[in-house]
C-alpha cells in the first residue's frame, strides 16, 4: 500500500488573494508551486508513494481569500485522505540579513516532529541553507486542521539575497532535499 502524501504549495499565483510574499524579483506562490511539482514527481516516480498537489497548474487558485484558500487545502488532504501533509512556503523578514530554513509543526515529539527533522536535514544537506530549527506553531490553520501528521516547510528567505538566489536557481534541489528527508523518515534511505 503506497504512502499517501499531500503536497500543499502554499499561496496562490500573483494577482490573487493569498498570493504570499514577494522580494528580490521572486514571488512566493511561483516558487512554492514549482518545488511542489518537483516533489510530486519524485514521490510519484517511487512506487512506495502516492502524492497529490494542492495546485496542479501554475494558474490554479484556491479560495477567494486567505481563509477559504487554507480551508480548501486542508479539505483536499483530509478527504483524500492523506497519510502525511507537507506545506511548502518561502519566508520573508524586514531584516534582509535573516536567512535559512525553518519547519513548523503543531506539536513537538510527534510523528510530524520526526518528519520535520529529517526534512530539515535533507534540505540543509542538499541546498546548503542554514538550519534555523523546528518550531511549534499550533495557531497555523493547516497544521491545526489536518487529520494527519503535517509539517509546514519555510524553504528559505525571499528577502535575503543569498537565499533568494537558492530559491530561484535550486528549486529541484529543495524538492530533492524534502524527498530525501521523507525517505530517511521511513527508513528507506
Amino acid at each position: 500500500m503506497a504512502i499517501k502524501i499531500f503536497i500543499d504549495q502554499g499561496h496562490n499565483p500573483t494577482g490573487h488573494p493569498n498570493a504570499g510574499a514577494e522580494a528580490n524579483g521572486l514571488y512566493e506562490g511561483d516558487i512554492n508551486y514549482q518545488v511542489g511539482i518537483y516533489l510530486d514527481n519524485l514521490l510519484n516516480n517511487d512506487s512506495r508513494f502516492d502524492a497529490r498537489v494542492s495546485r496542479p497548474t501554475p494558474t490554479t487558485v484556491l479560495g477567494t481569500n486567505s481563509t477559504t484558500s487554507l480551508a480548501e487545502r486542508v479539505r483536499m488532504a483530509n478527504e483524500w485522505p492523506a497519510d502525511y501533509f507537507i506545506s511548502i512556503h518561502c519566508n520573508s523578514n524586514p531584516n534582509p540579513a535573516i536567512n535559512g530554513t525553518e519547519v513548523y509543526i503543531y506539536k513537538y515529539y510527534t510523528q510530524a516532529h520526526w518528519l520535520a527533522q529529517h526534512v530539515m536535514n535533507g534540505i540543509t544537506q542538499i541546498v546548503g541553507t542554514k538550519n534555523n530549527g523546528i518550531f511549534e506553531r499550533p495557531s497555523l490553520y493547516v497544521l491545526r486542521n489536518t487529520k494527519m501528521p503535517a509539517i509546514l516547510v519555510e524553504l528559505a528567505y525571499l528577502t535575503n539575497v543569498s537565499d533568494a538566489e537558492k530559491l530561484r536557481d535550486n528549486q529541484y534541489q529543495f524538492a530533492y532535499g524534502i524527498y530525501l528527508g521523507i525517505l530517511r523518515y521511513f527508513g528507506f534511505a
